[in-house]
């Protein structure tokens, strides 16, 4: 028995009733790793005896796109097609990892073929993007279009062929919406599954949809075509309305139906999130702390536990810590009862991480790479950002990770309302003056959150066009506005000798997701061997 749609009311069912779920990851993203949201959806399921199906429509859809013969015939996309089964193979060979021009030859021509793809649809598709013309992701009206006519998709002649076989017999189904970049391909799925099985009822979570339903005066556009949106983590969402109760036991992530050595890695990459929301929360301007999350880590042992489990079962070339920042305590955690296997993770700078004893701990426990906010290079921008990061600190971190062999991500933010042009030229001398123990970077502009309680000490105004923008414009109290911080970003810092240096490390479009696969190969960055 299905749910039975009275309106807009959906009844529950009794447990002995539940068809399957399908559980559905949309295009696009990176398909390097297995989708994390809805591989913990199909543990609880599981664990609580549900049967559900899943479904990496990312990951299959790029390689049916890639499979596809191009209209265009320039040289480029000649040599594309003629190249692309090596080039494949070349991104699941731990060789492209060390030798980077294979893997940049390998990850433009890729992209070339899936940018051909889209190009009778209006769309931009690329490894880890999608455009459509006309057609906004911020925009609830070009959403509600793109579900209404989702024959104007380029995955469409895919999922049109693949998901009426798995929709019969599905109860529900649930889509995991985490990034811009698979809004209209969310959205162009969910309208071909509403027409292809109308009585189906239909989940929509992920953190884009958290976002969306904690942004202040919310109202939901979506009610003629989704039975119900989640916030926040959906295991609980799920067995609610399935009529149940979470299993005798806690639940694992189930990565086994999905395609785990299809993916464009060299070997399995596990993604796991130990915890939710951030230990830290003090930060100003910080999304999370405007959309309310509350941080909620698993307790350590049990973290630790299940990675064990998991490193067991899938035996992977790397983890992938998902937490906002992995905390000190798991970190010692990790020092105590290494994985076996390399990892890396965001992480907060702090005394421990400045210890190099500590360092060299951690790069035996696995380590191979630290995501670090450092955000400013300027200790009066970093104070009144509430950041709790000291610089000389920082400098020391930077130099016992280099030290210890554990490269270094780091991310910048310029433009914020506490940062003014000498304070981005102070940041400029930090990473030029600790450039050698930074093996990457990235670099963003400053966007204030719409729901952020500061924000109405600023003059604000659209900055987005859409109604689903999650970010206001403000006037700088000290006149630092974007344009200025962009011309300041592409005529000062991007062109400083070390800073250029960084830059020309970072992998093509996969970026932090495959910079770790150079460590791992025993490669700082990929200039190293070009």
């Amino acid at each position: 028995m299905g749910p039975r749609r009275q309106g807009k009311q959906v009844t529950v069912w009794r447990l002995g009733d539940v068809q399957p779920l399908l559980l559905i990851h949309p295009p696009v993203a990176k398909a390097c790793e297995p989708p994390a949201g809805i591989a913990r959806l199909a543990g609880a399921l599981r664990n609580a005896g549900i049967a559900c199906r899943v479904l990496d429509a990312n990951l299959e859809g790029q390689l049916h796109l890639l499979a596809q013969q191009p209209a265009t015939s320039d040289t480029w996309t000649i040599r594309a097609v003629k190249n692309r089964a090596a080039h494949l193979a070349t991104l699941r060979s731990s060789a492209a990892y060390r030798s980077p021009a294979r893997h940049t030859r390998a990850v433009s021509d890729l992209n070339r073929l899936l940018a051909v793809a889209g190009q009778s649809c209006g769309a931009t598709i690329g490894l880890a993007d999608y455009q459509q013309e006309g057609w906004s992701p911020l925009s609830s009206r070009d959403l509600l279009a793109a579900a209404a006519h989702p024959e104007h998709n380029p995955f469409f002649p895919w999922f049109s062929q693949c998901l009426p076989e798995l929709l019969a017999g599905v109860g529900v189904v649930g889509l995991s919406l985490n990034y811009l970049s698979q809004a209209l391909c969310t959205f162009a799925i969910l309208g071909f599954i509403r027409r292809q099985a109308p009585a189906t009822m239909i989940v929509l979570g992920g953190g884009l949809v958290t976002s969306w339903l904690r942004r202040p005066g919310w109202r939901n556009p979506f009610g003629a075509l989704i039975d119900h949106l989640v916030a926040g983590p959906g295991e609980a969402a799920l067995l609610d309305l399935c009529g149940t109760a979470p299993g005798p036991r806690p639940a694992l992530p189930d990565y086994g139906a999905l395609p785990l050595d299809d993916y464009l890695a060299p070997g399995r990459i596990l993604p796991y999130s130990t915890a939710g929301g951030c230990y830290w929360n003090h930060c100003t301007f910080c999304p999370e702390r405007a959309e309310g999350s509350v941080y909620q880590p698993l307790p350590v042992e049990q973290a630790l536990d299940e990675l064990h489990a998991l490193c067991a079962s899938h035996r992977p070339a790397l983890v992938h810590l998902l937490d906002n920042a992995v905390s000190p305590a798991l970190l010692r955690g990790l020092v105590d009862r290494p994985l076996g296997v390399p990892w890396y993770g965001f992480a907060r700078i702090d005394a421990q991480l400045a210890d190099p004893d500590f360092c060299r701990a951690l790069r035996r426990s696995g380590c191979v790479m630290l995501k670090l906010g450092l955000e400013s290079g300027d200790q009066g921008v970093l104070d009144r950002l509430h950041k709790g990061i000291d610089l000389s600190t920082a400098a020391r971190a930077l130099a016992s990770l280099r030290g210890a062999g554990i490269a270094v991500y780091g991310y910048l933010l310029f433009g914020t309302p506490a940062e003014d042009e000498a304070a981005a030229r102070r940041t400029l001398e930090f990473v030029a003056r600790h450039g050698d123990t930074i093996d990457y970077l990235n670099i963003a502009l400053f966007n204030l959150p719409i729901g952020d309680r500061t924000a109405v000490a600023y003059a604000t105004e659209p900055f987005y066009a859409g109604d689903l923008s999650l970010y206001t414009g403000f006037r700088h109290p000290q006149g630092w506005e974007r344009q200025r911080v962009r011309q300041f970003l592409s005529r000062e810092f991007t062109r400083h000798p070390a800073v250029a240096k960084i830059l020309r490390r970072d992998p093509p479009l996969f970026t932090s997701n495959h910079a770790p696969l150079f460590a791992v190969a025993g490669l700082r960055c990929p200039t190293e061997c070009s």
